[in-house]
């Protein structure tokens, strides 16, 4: 495959090396190997239920370390609400209010989300804000039927010229409406990383932003920092980073060749949300708690959330203090054998690693060495909700090519749906992943983990995109709760669905854990 010299220019100011433009290529011609589902974990078997007594015991255990430990907060938050108003959009494109009312329309179409938000209309946080623009812009308003009204406070919300809230970072839009102001999903992180994100009376959290929105998240700061601190009786430090550029990956044709423009030019794409390993990476902290951007609740719902979350942390510190133990007895080198047997049963038990069947033969001095290397890695705990019909991934054990099962994340996109046995598998899920996690990177030393070195880079996948209405093929780097961290410890717990109260679409925001009534 060829390469001009304009084509090197513009791969090396990505950051990107011919090599890895040709490693990139070569996945697309040899497509990517399906996961090898091995059994859905469930209760009892890769997922823990906790009675009250033990949760308590775990959030006390958090509690009393907390301020003696560095805790982070990360975000990622660089979703625009583009996706949230599409059926919005698609009414603008397809309504003729001349020809039909806005009833025949849905109910030509079926279009139980717009007959949905017609009806929340005036629970929306921005319902307000809207009203007073198109009263601004539409002189006549007043005047105008329901449906021209209605056809007025869509296009006020959604057009360039106007409020133009589709073009917001989701973080950014108005999320939840109080007696006194309107909060954004991002204020409401800060509320809640204070009440399990901070020591000693400071948060620090990272969001992983776009940088094209980076002035907007400053300018929210600085307009809710007093307030948000009085409140809370917390300091925030906040950092932002951006998804990198040589984390791009190079668009192919179908028949696998290097993608150009109009301008000849190579055409590369965002790798997904496994990107942000390498942002996750370059932070530093005894606990950080992953959370997306769209997942918060209003200030009556945020106590139960934080409980949960300081669960799951005192589940990790739990966990960590006796993998650290153990590596330590295992530095030493001599054990009797009642204790090279508690850490075997710690590392399958407690940790879920699956112990080789020759590890009974293996001589005591590489028996240690084995189980050092499965003790010191990053560690994750993760909450897992029932499966009610929610989009996200599962928890399921899985088989690598070297038959090794481990507990994994996986997304359907992953899984072969021609096979009837990995699909039955599929099927036996009980639960998802709403990305709640709590992540351990530092070892035994205090020294943070380099995370690069623990993904499954197997786990990219391939998805189809168009580009100026031209189909091409994209690479997606394995996702950073799915391959990212494939070779992580992992352990799952249950947490009750109403801690998931994500914000996909604008309807979303009618929902009780978004409304104050």
């Amino acid at each position: 495959m060829n390469f001009t010299k304009k084509d090197i220019q513009q791969i090396e100011a990505k950051g990107l090396t011919l090599e890895q433009i040709k490693v990139q290529i070569g996945l697309f011609k040899a497509g990517l190997p399906f996961l090898n589902l091995k059994d859905a974990a469930i209760i009892g078997k890769g997922i823990q239920k906790l009675e009250a007594p033990e949760k308590e015991a775990y959030i006390q255990k958090f509690q009393e370390r907390r301020n003696n430990i560095s805790i982070l907060k990360f975000v990622p938050a660089s979703g625009a609400a583009t996706r949230m108003f599409k059926f919005l959009f698609q009414f603008l494109a397809e309504y003729n209010p001349e020809k039909e009312s806005i009833n025949a329309y849905i109910n030509k179409n079926k279009t139980k989300d717009l007959s949905v938000f017609l009806i929340g209309l005036e629970k929306l946080p921005f319902f307000e804000q809207v009203i007073h623009k198109v009263h601004k812009s539409v002189s006549n308003f007043n005047d105008l039927g329901y449906d021209l009204q209605r056809v007025e406070f869509v296009k006020t919300m959604l057009e360039e010229t106007q409020l133009n809230l589709a073009f917001y970072p989701k973080g950014l839009l108005p999320f939840h409406r109080y007696k006194q102001n309107v909060s954004t999903a991002f204020e409401e992180h800060l509320f809640e990383a204070a009440l399990y994100a901070s020591s000693n009376n400071v948060a620090n959290l990272h969001f992983t932003i776009s940088e094209k929105h980076k002035h907007r998240f400053d300018e929210e700061f600085k307009f809710i920092e007093e307030d948000v601190e009085k409140r809370t009786n917390t300091k925030f430090n906040i950092t932002f980073s951006y998804q990198k550029e040589s984390t791009d990956t190079i668009a192919v044709t179908h028949k696998n060749e290097p993608f150009r423009d109009e301008n000849n030019q190579l055409v590369f794409r965002p790798s997904g949300h496994g990107a942000l390993i390498e942002n996750l990476n370059g932070l530093n902290a005894d606990i950080i708690f992953i959370k997306n951007i769209d997942n918060v609740v209003v200030k009556k719902y945020k106590n139960e959330v934080a409980d949960y979350k300081m669960m799951l942390a005192g589940i990790l510190l739990d966990v960590q203090e006796k993998a650290f133990y153990h590596i330590k007895q295992l530095d030493k080198n001599q054990l009797s054998e009642s204790e090279l047997l508690e850490i075997t049963h710690f590392v399958s038990n407690r940790l879920n690693v699956s112990i080789s069947n020759e590890f009974e033969k293996y001589s005591l001095k590489y028996q240690i060495k084995y189980l050092k290397e499965k003790l010191n890695r990053p560690i994750r705990v993760c909450g897992m909700v029932k499966n009610e019909g929610e989009p996200g991934g599962g928890p399921f054990w899985v088989k690598d090519e070297s038959g090794t099962i481990s507990l994994q994340i996986v997304e359907s996109a992953q899984v072969d749906k021609d096979s009837r046995l990995q699909k039955e598998i599929m099927k036996n899920a009980t639960h998802f992943n709403p990305v709640d996690l709590v992540c351990g990177t530092k070892n035994y030393l205090g020294e943070s983990f380099d995370l690069t070195k623990f993904v499954d880079h197997k786990t990219a996948f391939i998805s189809e995109k168009t580009k100026s209405g031209k189909n091409l093929k994209a690479l997606e780097l394995p996702g950073l709760w799915n391959g990212a961290m494939a070779n992580w410890n992992t352990i799952f717990v249950e947490v009750p669905l109403r801690t998931f109260n994500p914000v996909k679409t604008v309807n979303d925001l009618l929902k009780p854990a978004h409304q104050l009534t």
